[in-house]
C-alpha cells in the first residue's frame, strides 16, 4: 500500500513558509543523519531556491559516523553550502554555528532586520524544534518523539543580528518517490496512520539483512540461515519472548520489536543511506 501523508496543516505550513523563504537571508535545514538523502525534501529545495544553506546532521549518536563525515565532506562541496553534525553525545557548538551564518549570510542591515531572519525547515520528526530550544539556551518550542507536533511558524533571537524561525516538517503533498517514503517511515518522521507497520518493519528488516547483519546477530542471535524478512522476525520473536499461547511467533510484536531497536540505537549507530560521492563511500 503507497505511504501517503500531507496533513492538511502542512498546506497552510507551505505558504507561510514561502512567505518566510522569500525575505529570510538562510535557511538551516535538518536532517535525520541516518537517512540524509530521504530526509532532504525536493518540495524544500525548491522553495529555498538559491538561499545559502547550513545543514545540520541531526541525530548523530544514532548513525554510523564514518557515514555521517563522509556526509558532512558532501554537503559542505555543495554552493553556498555548510554542513555541520548535532547529536546529545557531540551537539554543535553554538559559536561555529554562528561563523558559519555570519560567513554564508553576511551581515544583516540595521535598516532591515527581516533580512536577519533564518528559516529552519525539514521533514517532520528531525528535531528542528529541540535544536531551537538548544541554539537560544531555553525551551521556547514543543517537542516530542512523534511527526508534527510543532503546527506553527515560532521565533527567538539568536545573537544580536539574527533570528531563528522554527518551522513545521514539510513534506510533499503526494510522497512519489516510495523508497524515500519507507526509509522516512522506517526513523519515525511518517505519520503511524499513514504507513503500514509491518510493511516498514519488512523494508527495514530487509535493509537490515542486507547491510547490518552482524548488528542483527548480536542483538538476536540470527543464524547464517536465516536470510529474508520473516525468518528474522521468527528469531526477533524467540530471543524477546514475542510469542503466542502454543509458541508461534506474533510477528506484529516482533516486526514492532525491531522498529523499536532501531529507531533507538539498539542494534548499533547504524546509517541507511551512503553519500553519492564514490570516493566518499569508501573514506
Amino acid at each position: 500500500m503507497p505511504i501517503s501523508w500531507y496533513p492538511g496543516h502542512m498546506h497552510k505550513a507551505r505558504r507561510e513558509l514561502g512567505t518566510l523563504l522569500r525575505g529570510a537571508r538562510l535557511v538551516i535545514e535538518v536532517l535525520d543523519a541516518r537517512i540524509p538523502a530521504a530526509s532532504s525534501n525536493r518540495l524544500l529545495a525548491s522553495m529555498r531556491g538559491e538561499t545559502p544553506t547550513i545543514r545540520i546532521l541531526n541525530k548523530t549518536d544514532l548513525a554510523n559516523s564514518r557515514l555521517t563525515a563522509a556526509w558532512q565532506t558532501h554537503f559542505s562541496r555543495l554552493r553556498n553550502s555548510a554542513c555541520l553534525a548535532n547529536g546529545k553525545e557531540a551537539p554543535v557548538d553554538r559559536g561555529r554555528l554562528l561563523k558559519q551564518i555570519r560567513r554564508l549570510g553576511g551581515i544583516p542591515s540595521e535598516r532591515s532586520p527581516s533580512r536577519g531572519s533564518i528559516a529552519i525547515i525539514g521533514i517532520p520528526n528531525v528535531g528542528k524544534s529541540s535544536l531551537l530550544n538548544y541554539f537560544i539556551g531555553r525551551k521556547l518550542a514543543r517537542t516530542g518523539n512523534t511527526p508534527s507536533i510543532t503546527r506553527t511558524q515560532q521565533s527567538a533571537r539568536f545573537a544580536a543580528d539574527w533570528t531563528l524561525v522554527d518551522t513545521p516538517g514539510m513534506l510533499r503533498p503526494k510522497l512519489e518517490d516510495q523508497q524515500a517514503a519507507l526509509l522516512m517511515a522506517s526513523v519515525g518522521s511518517i505519520g503511524a496512520a499513514a504507513a503500514d507497520r509491518a510493511e516498514v518493519a519488512q523494508f527495514l528488516a530487509g535493509c537490515l539483512l542486507s547491510g547490518h547483519r552482524n548488528a542483527l546477530i548480536e542483538r538476536y542471535r540470527l543464524n547464517e540461515t536465516d536470510k529474508t524478512p520473516e525468518a528474522l522476525f521468527d528469531r526477533i520473536a524467540v530471543a524477546r519472548g514475542a510469542l503466542r499461547k502454543a509458541g508461534a511467533a506474533d510477528i506484529a510484536k516482533a516486526a514492532e520489536i525491531l522498529l523499536q531497536d532501531f529507531r533507538s540505537a539498539r542494534l548499533g549507530r547504524i546509517s541507511l543511506e551512503s553519500p553519492p560521492d564514490p570516493d566518499l563511500r569508501q573514506t
